[in-house]
C-alpha cells in the first residue's frame, strides 16, 4: 500500500478492441474493462474515440434506429458500471436530429454530461463532416479534486484550440479520446502532437488509443500518459487490447473561471490505494509493427464478418508465402486451406516450395491442376481466336481459372478467399481482375514488393524458417507463360517501389519524381501512366489493410474516368 495525496488522478485508459454495431458485445466488454479498473482503485475509467458504437460507424449513423441503439447501450453502459466514473466514445444528438461524435461522462448509473468532438477531421480516411455536426461547448470535468479536459482525437491535433481553451478554463489534466488508424510511423507523430499539447498547456495529459481492425483500418492502440514536463510516465501495447492504469499528477491549474459549462462526478478518492507499478511497454520495431499491423486486420477481419476459416491460392512465390504465414498467425494454421494450382508452366520448384511452405506452417494443403481447364477454354476458343497470335488473353484465362476455383471453394464451404496481391502490382495493374484480385480481403494490398521480402525475412527470424530461401531468391514472376519473369512486363520492384512511393503516397509530380530519382525519364512515365490507366482494376478489387501513409480505396479516391496526364 502507498498513500497518495489529493493532488492525484488514477485514471485507467482502457485500450479495447469493440466491432461497429455491436452494440451488446461493446457494452459487455466495456463494462469487463470497468469492473477491473474498479479493482485497480481507479478514479475513473476511459474508453476510446465511437468506442460503444464502433469505429468508423459511416453511413450508419444517417439511421435514427442506429442512433437509438446507440442512446440505448449509453444508458445499459451506465447502470452496468455503477461503481466507477466512466468516459465513454459514443454517438449523441440533440433535438434537431443532429448528430455528434461524443464522449459519455457517466456516474452511478446515471449521464452527468455530455462532450461533443469539435474539431471533425475530413481528409485521408476521415469522412466526419458528411457524418457529424461540430460540438460548440467546451465543458470541464470536475472530479472532487480534479479538474479534467477531454477532447476527442482531432480535438488535440489544433494548436491553440480545445486543449488551450481548457487550460485556460483551470483543466488540471488532459484526456484524449482517440480512433487513430495506423499506418507506419503513425505513433511517433501522434506522440509529437501531443507533447505539443503538454508544451502549450503545461498541463498533463493521458492519450486513449483504439485498438483493432475495421474494414481496410487497423488501430494500433499504443495509449500513453506524459507528465506536465513531456516526459512518457506509462505506455501501453500495440496491436493488443490492455488496462492501462495511471497515477496523474495534477498541475496548479490555473484560478477557475466563474460559470462555464461542469460536468460533475463526486469522487472522493481514497488516500490509500494499492500501487500501480510503472508500465512501459516497448515500441515494436518498423517492420515489427508493420506485421502486427497485417496479423491484427486480417484476424478481425476474418472473425468479425463471420468467418472461421480461410483459403488462398499458394505459388510457391513470395507473395503467397507471406499470405500464407500472416493468415496462420491470425486465425490459427488449423483454419487456412492453401490451394496449389499449377499449370503446365509451374516449373517443379515453385511447386515444391508451395508444398513446403504450407508443411511448414502446418496448414491443409489442396493441389488442382489446372491443364485440362485451359485445354478446355482453349477448345471454345478456338474458332473465335483463330488467326491471332497468344497474347496476355491466355495468361489471364489461367488466372482467371485459378480465382473461380478458389471462389468454388469459398462458396461450398463457407471459406473467405484471401488474395496475395501486393501494391507494387495493383499499383500498375499487373494483376488479373477476376483472377488473382478474386476474393474477399487483400491481405498485403498496400504492402509494396520490396517490403514484402522485408516482412517475409522477419517472420522466418522470429522463428523456425518456414519460408524456403529458394523463395527469395527466385525472380519473381507469375508463371503464366515459358520463362515468365515479372521483370519482363516491369522495371525492377525497388524502382517501381520508388515511384509510387513517390507518385502515390506524397502526390509528387512527374518532373518531382524525375528530379528525385536517379530513373531514366521513359521508365517514369511508363510507370505513371499503367498507374493512371489501372484505376478501374483498383476500384472492382477487395478490401486491404493500410499500412502506408497512403493506401488505395478509401485514402486515395481518384475518378475512373478521367483523361488529365501530365504528360503526352
Amino acid at each position: 500500500m502507498n498513500t497518495k495525496n489529493t493532488q492525484t488522478l488514477r485514471v485507467a485508459l482502457a485500450q479495447v478492441n469493440t466491432t461497429v454495431g455491436d452494440f451488446p458485445g461493446n457494452v459487455a466488454r466495456m463494462a469487463a474493462y470497468a469492473a477491473r479498473a474498479h479493482q485497480l482503485a481507479a478514479d475513473i475509467v476511459v474508453f476510446p474515440e465511437l468506442a460503444l458504437c464502433g469505429y468508423p460507424p459511416e453511413d450508419l449513423v444517417f439511421k435514427p434506429y442506429f442512433i437509438r441503439s446507440n442512446m440505448a447501450a449509453v444508458q445499459k453502459l451506465a447502470r452496468l458500471c455503477r461503481k466507477i466514473a466512466v468516459i465513454a466514445g459514443c454517438l449523441d444528438c440533440d433535438d434537431a436530429g443532429r448528430v455528434y461524435n461524443a464522449a459519455a461522462v457517466l456516474q452511478s448509473g446515471q449521464m452527468r454530461g455530455m462532450y461533443r468532438k469539435m474539431c471533425l477531421p475530413n481528409y485521408g480516411v476521415f469522412d466526419e463532416q458528411r457524418h457529424f455536426s461540430p460540438g460548440r461547448v467546451v465543458p470541464l470535468i470536475t472530479a472532487g479534486h480534479a479538474r479534467i479536459g477531454v477532447s476527442i482525437c482531432e480535438d488535440a491535433w489544433v494548436a491553440g484550440g480545445i486543449a488551450a481553451a481548457q487550460a485556460r478554463a483551470g483543466a488540471q489534466c488532459l484526456l484524449n479520446i482517440s480512433a487513430s488508424p495506423y499506418h507506419a510511423g503513425k505513433y511517433s507523430q501522434r506522440l509529437d502532437v501531443m507533447r505539443q499539447r503538454v508544451a502549450e498547456t503545461r498541463l498533463p495529459l493521458a492519450y486513449l488509443n483504439l485498438v483493432g481492425g475495421q474494414d481496410e483500418l487497423v488501430f494500433d492502440g499504443g495509449s500513453f500518459v506524459c507528465d506536465a514536463s513531456g516526459q512518457l510516465n506509462a505506455q501501453a501495447a500495440q496491436f493488443k487490447e490492455e488496462l492501462l492504469c495511471a497515477d496523474i499528477p495534477l498541475a496548479g491549474g490555473r484560478t477557475p473561471r466563474r460559470g462555464g459549462t461542469r460536468i460533475r462526478l463526486d469522487i472522493i478518492p481514497a488516500r490509500e490505494k494499492p500501487a500501480v507499478p510503472p508500465h512501459r511497454v516497448p515500441l515494436l520495431p518498423r517492420a515489427a509493427e508493420i506485421y502486427q499491423a497485417l496479423v491484427l486486420g486480417t484476424r478481425d477481419y476474418v472473425r468479425k464478418n463471420g468467418f472461421k476459416k480461410v483459403v488462398l491460392g499458394i505459388s510457391g512465390g513470395i507473395d503467397s508465402a507471406l499470405v500464407a504465414v500472416i493468415a496462420a498467425d491470425a486465425v490459427g494454421p488449423e483454419n487456412v486451406v492453401a490451394v496449389c494450382l499449377p499449370s503446365r508452366y509451374s516449373s517443379a520448384g515453385t511447386r515444391r516450395d508451395a508444398v513446403l511452405v504450407a508443411r511448414n506452417l502446418g496448414v491443409e494443403l489442396k493441389t488442382v491442376p489446372i491443364h485440362d481447364i485451359v485445354q478446355a477454354y482453349m477448345r471454345v476458343f478456338h474458332r473465335i481466336f483463330a488467326g491471332c497470335a497468344p497474347d496476355i488473353t491466355e495468361e489471364n484465362i489461367q488466372a482467371r481459372i485459378r480465382g473461380n476455383l478458389l471462389m468454388a471453394f469459398s462458396n461450398k464451404f463457407g471459406w473467405l478467399v484471401v488474395t496475395t496481391g501486393n501494391k507494387s502490382e495493383t499499383s500498375v495493374g499487373y494483376c488479373t481482375l477476376y483472377g488473382d484480385m478474386a476474393g474477399g480481403f487483400a491481405v498485403i494490398k498496400d504492402v509494396p514488393k520490396t517490403l514484402v521480402y522485408e516482412l517475409a525475412r522477419l517472420r522466418n527470424q522470429q522463428a523456425r524458417p518456414v519460408i524456403p530461401e529458394s523463395v527469395f531468391t527466385r525472380p519473381p514472376t507469375a508463371e503464366l507463360k515459358p520463362h515468365q519473369t515479372d521483370q519482363d512486363s516491369l522495371p525492377p520492384y525497388a524502382v517501381v517501389d520508388a515511384i509510387i512511393h513517390q507518385y502515390v503516397e506524397q502526390d509528387k509530380s512527374f518532373e518531382d519524381i524525375c528530379r528525385a530519382l536517379r530513373v531514366r525519364r521513359a521508365v517514369i512515365k511508363d510507370v505513371l501512366r499503367k498507374i493512371d490507366g489501372n484505376e478501374y482494376k483498383r476500384r472492382q478489387s477487395p478490401p486491404g489493410i493500410k499500412i502506408t501513409p497512403k493506401a488505395f480505396g478509401r485514402d486515395r479516391r481518384m475518378p475512373i474516368t478521367n483523361k488529365y496526364r501530365q504528360f503526352v
